[in-house]
C-alpha cells in the first residue's frame, strides 16, 4: 500500500478540509532569463497549470479571496494553503546570480509576498514550489522562522529526475546533488518536503524509473508528487515531437498504471504520496491523451494494489 496525502494531511493538520489556492507571486526561473539559460525545462509550460484568476498584476490577497470564492460554496468552513506555484517561488525575474556564483535568492522582497498571504483570512501556511537551485541559508532560516509562529510550510522542490544525465538532456540546468543538498538543508529545520517527479522522460529506462523509488528512499522527502511524461503545446519537446523525434516514454494508460503501482512497490509507506498524475488542460495536451480525471486514476491504483 501507500500513505496518500489525505491521511498524512489530517495528521498534520487535524480533521476538517484542506484546500490549496494557486497564487501568482510574479517569479522568474533563471533557466528562462539568462541566468543559466534561456526557454526553460525542454517539457515546461507555464501558462498550461496556472489557474486563470492567478495574475500577477493582482495583489496576493485578491488571488486567494477568488480562489477561496470558487470553493467556499461547497465547503464553507474549510481552511486554506497559499500555492506559490508559477515559475520558481522563490526566486524574481532578472535577480541573477550572487557573488559566490549561487542564484540571487532577495528574501527581503519575497517577505511582502509570502505574509500578505498568510494574513489572508483563513489561510494557515504556505506551499512553496520551486527549483533545488534557488535556495538559500537565509531563506531557508526565514522559512523555519514562519514555521515556528505557527504556520505549516512546505516546499516543493522541482527534481523530475535522479539521474544527472536525465536532467542535462532536459536542460534542466542542475543535477541531482543539488537536490539531496536542498531537501537535507530544509528537513533539518523542520520544514516540510515535497519532492516533483516526471516519469517517462528521454533515455531513461523502466528500470532507472523505478530506481527512483529507491533514491526517494534514501532522500527521505515528507511527500512525492509524480506524474507521466506529457507533450504540451509550446514546448521544445512538442516542437521534436511534430517533427518524429524521440522525446521519451509516452504511457498507454495501463502501461503507467503498471508503473505506478511497481514505483510503489518500491517506495517506503512512510513517504506520503500526493500525487500520480497531472493532466493539463486539453487546449495544450497533444500526448498522451487518456480522458481520464485523476480520481478515477487514484480508484485503478487502488484496486490494483488490493
Amino acid at each position: 500500500m501507500y500513505l496518500p496525502y489525505s491521511e498524512w494531511i489530517k495528521k498534520h493538520l487535524g480533521e476538517g478540509r484542506i484546500q490549496k489556492l494557486s497564487v501568482n507571486g510574479g517569479f522568474g526561473c533563471p533557466n528562462r532569463d539568462g541566468t543559466l539559460a534561456f526557454g526553460g525545462c525542454t517539457y515546461c509550460s507555464n501558462e498550461s497549470f496556472t489557474p486563470p484568476y492567478c495574475h500577477k498584476d493582482k495583489p496576493i490577497a485578491q488571488q486567494l479571496e477568488e480562489g477561496k470564492s470558487f470553493f467556499r460554496h461547497k465547503y464553507p468552513s474549510q481552511r486554506y494553503l497559499a500555492y506559490f506555484q508559477d515559475y520558481s517561488g522563490s526566486y524574481f525575474h532578472g535577480a541573477g546570480k550572487n557573488g559566490d556564483g549561487g542564484i540571487r535568492i532577495e528574501v527581503e522582497r519575497l517577505k511582502p509576498l509570502y505574509e500578505e498571504a498568510l494574513n489572508v483570512d483563513g489561510v494557515i501556511g504556505l506551499v512553496i514550489a520551486t527549483r533545488p537551485d534557488c535556495v538559500s541559508e537565509q531563506w531557508l532560516d526565514y522559512l523555519q522562522s514562519l514555521q515556528e509562529r505557527g504556520y505549516f510550510i512546505e516546499v516543493e522542490y522541482g527534481v523530475e529526475s535522479t539521474h544527472d544525465a536525465t536532467l542535462s538532456r532536459i536542460n534542466r540546468g542542475h543535477d541531482y546533488a543539488t537536490a539531496c543538498l536542498a531537501v537535507s538543508e530544509t528537513k533539518r529545520r523542520g520544514i516540510t518536503t515535497c519532492v516533483h517527479l516526471i516519469l517517462g522522460l528521454e533515455g531513461e529506462s523502466h528500470e532507472m524509473m523505478l530506481n527512483m523509488a529507491d533514491d526517494m528512499n534514501a532522500l527521505k522527502p515528507d511527500i512525492v508528487k509524480l506524474h507521466q511524461l506529457q507533450i504540451v503545446k509550446g514546448t521544445r519537446l512538442a516542437q521534436r515531437y511534430e517533427k518524429g523525434e524521440n522525446v521519451g516514454t509516452l504511457f498507454s494508460l495501463d502501461a503507467y498504471i503498471d508503473m505506478v503501482v511497481q514505483f510503489l512497490s518500491r517506495l517506503n509507506n512512510d513517504i506520503c504520496v500526493e500525487r500520480f498524475v497531472s493532466q493539463v488542460p486539453s487546449e495544450y495536451l497533444i500526448a498522451p491523451r487518456w480522458g481520464m480525471k485523476n480520481f478515477e486514476f487514484v480508484d485503478r491504483v487502488k484496486k490494483r494494489l488490493c
